[in-house]
């Protein structure tokens, strides 16, 4: 019978599996199977045969290698000659249709440009052979083609009969060249591609191929390594596992337990030797049937033949039950069993194996913790005051029935593992409230005022792990005599202060007129410093706000996510993600108003060059396609491929930013934006589209206003400071451009950056320079 523990054996079978290990390592070799005899032969030849498979795949790789590189240079050669001839092609149809007086390197770029690759130099003379444009620029440093190509080379005398050739050029570098006569006004088109940039891709695949013969090597070496320790630790495996079994039948005895081994399909059950220690009974077989455990085990704590049927049938695949079992002296011992379900052997035959443990001692600590609860729970509901204790966790441990009338509790807010605030929820809250003696670090006490009109003096201390109890006493008596009291000293000091006054009146008519004048100058100064100040303080809000909000954001993220352990309470995590949420909210209006600042001060400076436009705007619009998505809201992008615009690309994407995140905001769920770019001659259109509610008139007239709104609530309940198309509406102006937006409400909106052409940009800024003069 084969079990999942070793120790599940008896000593003797284990000493038995031993003696037949020892005697199968001596047996003679007549007795082995083929299979044995030949494993210690492979087990020889096994580094032989890697190392004839590494050089075999060595040997291959340099084959490949050296086949490969004789074809690099000769097909080289061949692209240049179809390179050439399209090039010459397209350089005299681009001539033929450019402006009169385009300039050379102009044609020569839009022409040419798609074939500067793998390093290419391409260059154009005129009739008299001097260079006129080359690609790129500054590429070649001689006048003329044949000073730079050498005066002894024949292909700028014979061009295209001549044909790609590899050549050295003046400065000694190998390249491959072709040159093509052109039409008029220009006389050659020359094409030079250094060797180097032509073995480039044969270089990479060399080194690819070296690196993974590099790392072929290192796998093999590795499982050779891994073979050959794997052997040698199998060998101590064996001579270690009978030591490893008397230690787990040692600390079977001492941590009163013992190992069961349940035969689900024979009905027969083992149990270890410390098992039969543990219940004080002597073994009387190796096997006990099912009958004879049943009848140890008490009626009332299940039935082992319901657990047999469940395992069985496979409706379940471990168990852990509590139970009693009778000892040899007829008392009852408290037993926990573990156990899961192991299928063994060639009939997958189903055993529960596992650990029962002796868990008496337990049981007793409970039921006296039980007794000893029943007990407190007396004494608190005897006392006159309202009692109520809370655990570390702020949840209810305890209350008595004043406690509950006082608060006007209903039965299921009292239940014990009730949160502090749902139950407080549920409770009548204080009219008024008042701490009368100082905080001494372990409690407080204070007065509060039920909406009913009676008084509590509430005193409330910390228990030792963490917890406070809280008890109550009724003084709505004593708070009366004290009102009265209080009301005879008011009537007393209003009619003191009733014969001051009439004695301070003229002092204080006088005064005031001297004080509002000096009130005057001094505010009026205050007012010049504070609107001197204002820029100032700003700058400074940057550090000393933003700082500490990325601290609350990055600790309120850490918490939220528990990466420290959990917190224990689900509510605290919804603190934290409110906490995180908030501080990003409050972070991003900080911006905002920064940045409007600062372009009022106009200290945001225009970093503008010629940009492709499209992929621009695609950046700025696939940022918001995942919170797009998830409202189910369409995004639809349109842009010319080939626009170009003079603008700062930081700013452009900030404006679009801020246009679409207002779509979002406004956008229902299952609406639709669209993002398109037009071209107007030299200017261009940007227009972003929504379906959203739309506006009217009044608020089309002040929505770009500073800290103007469409709505005065946020999605997410929080009011923004308006700034968004305020900040949109500056950054445009600042490139010269102009925002429109056109709407209807229940139409959605539209919304349209005119960007103008460099030369009316460049005339708005000049006026806009005067203007400031």
């Amino acid at each position: 019978m084969t079990h999942l523990f070793p120790t599940a054996r008896p000593v003797h079978a284990a000493q038995g599996d031993d003696a037949q290990a020892t005697q199968g390592d001596h047996a003679p070799m007549a007795a082995l199977t083929p299979k044995e005899r030949l494993e210690p032969l492979l087990h020889s030849a096994l580094p032989a045969m890697i190392v004839l498979f590494l050089l075999t795949l060595f040997g291959v790789a340099a084959q490949v290698a050296l086949q490969s590189y004789d074809k690099v240079v000769p097909e080289a050669l061949a692209e240049m000659e179809m390179v050439g001839r399209l090039a010459a092609e397209d350089l005299n149809v681009a001539t033929r249709h450019a402006a009169p007086g385009a300039p050379a390197a102009m044609i020569l770029e839009s022409a040419l440009g798609r074939f500067l690759t793998r390093g290419r130099i391409i260059a154009v003379t005129d009739p008299d052979g001097q260079i006129v444009a080359a690609l790129p620029p500054g590429a070649i440093r001689a006048n003329s083609l044949s000073g730079h190509l050498g005066t002894s080379q024949p292909l700028t005398v014979f061009a295209e009969k001549a044909g790609p050739m590899q050549i050295a050029l003046s400065n000694g570098t190998e390249a491959l060249a072709t040159v093509r006569n052109l039409d008029a006004p220009y006389g050659q088109l020359a094409i030079i591609q250094p060797v180097d940039s032509a073995l480039s891709e044969w270089r990479s695949a060399a080194w690819r191929s070296a690196i993974l013969l590099i790392v072929t090597s290192a796998v093999m070496g590795i499982v050779a390594f891994a073979y050959f320790a794997q052997a040698s630790r199998a060998i101590d495996a064996e001579s270690d596992r009978a030591r490893i079994r008397n230690r787990i039948d040692a600390a079977l005895d001492r941590g009163r337990c013992g190992l069961w081994d349940w035969d689900l399909a024979n009905g027969r059950i083992y149990w270890s030797d410390s098992m039969y220690d543990m219940l004080a009974m002597e073994r009387a077989g190796e096997f006990l049937s099912f009958g004879d455990v049943k009848k140890l085990i008490h009626p009332d704590d299940g039935d082992l033949g319901e657990i047999a049927e469940q395992l069985t049938a496979r409706r379940a695949n471990s168990v852990d039950h509590a139970f009693r079992i009778r000892d040899s002296r007829g008392e009852w011992i408290w037993i926990r069993a573990r156990a899961q379900v192991i299928h063994e052997g060639r009939e997958r035959t189903p055993h529960l194996v596992g650990i029962a443990v002796d868990i008496s001692e337990q049981v007793r600590l409970a039921e006296r913790s039980a007794a000893a609860d029943l007990r407190l729970r007396d004494a608190v509901e005897t006392i006159s005051e309202a009692f109520v204790l809370w655990d570390t966790q702020n949840r209810l441990v305890l209350c008595n029935a004043k406690f509950q009338r006082l608060h006007g509790l209903p039965a299921e807010c009292i239940v014990p593992g009730t949160p502090y605030a749902m139950a407080m929820a549920q409770s009548q809250s204080f009219a008024e409230q008042a701490e009368v003696l100082p905080n001494d670090g372990a409690g407080r006490v204070y007065e509060a005022r039920l909406a009913d009109g009676r008084w509590l003096q509430i005193n409330e201390r910390r228990t030792k792990d963490g917890g406070y109890v809280s008890v109550g006493t009724d003084i709505s008596a004593l708070k009366q005599h004290e009102q009265q009291l209080l009301d005879s000293e008011r009537r007393l000091m209003a009619t003191v202060a009733d014969l001051r006054k009439s004695r301070q009146t003229l002092e204080l008519q006088a005064q005031q007129l001297a004080e509002l004048a000096e009130r005057y100058l001094e505010q009026k100064a205050e007012a010049e410093g504070a609107n001197r100040a204002k820029s100032d303080f700003l700058a400074n809000m940057s550090h000393e706000l933003r700082t500490p909000l990325t601290h609350i954001i990055g600790f309120a993220e850490v918490m939220e996510q528990q990466y420290f352990g959990e917190i224990g309470n689900e509510r605290y995590v919804q603190y934290a993600n409110h906490i995180r949420q908030s501080g990003q909210y409050l972070h991003g209006v900080i911006s905002d108003v920064l940045e409007m600042s600062r372009l009022d001060a106009g200290q945001i400076a225009l970093q503008a060059r010629e940009i492709d436009l499209a992929p621009t705007l695609a950046e700025a619009v696939d940022a918001h396609r995942a919170p797009a998505a998830a409202k189910q809201v369409e995004i639809a992008f349109e842009a010319p491929a080939d626009s170009r615009v003079v603008a700062d690309p930081e700013l452009l994407r900030r404006v679009v930013d801020i246009l679409m995140k207002n779509a979002l905001k406004f956008t229902p769920e299952g609406g639709r934006i669209a993002v398109r770019a037009v071209r107007q001659g030299a200017a261009h259109d940007i227009i972003v589209e929504d379906s959203g509610c739309g506006m009217n008139e009044e608020e089309l007239t002040r929505v770009c206003r500073p800290f103007e709104q469409r709505s005065p609530l946020m999605q997410d309940g929080m009011k923004g400071p308006g700034l968004g198309l305020s900040i949109a509406h500056s950054l445009v102006e600042l490139h010269g451009g102009e925002l429109r937006i056109d709407s209807a409400p229940g139409q959605g909106a539209k919304v349209c950056i005119h960007l103008p052409g460099p030369r009316e940009q460049a005339r708005k800024r000049i006026a806009a320079i005067s203007a400031a003069e």
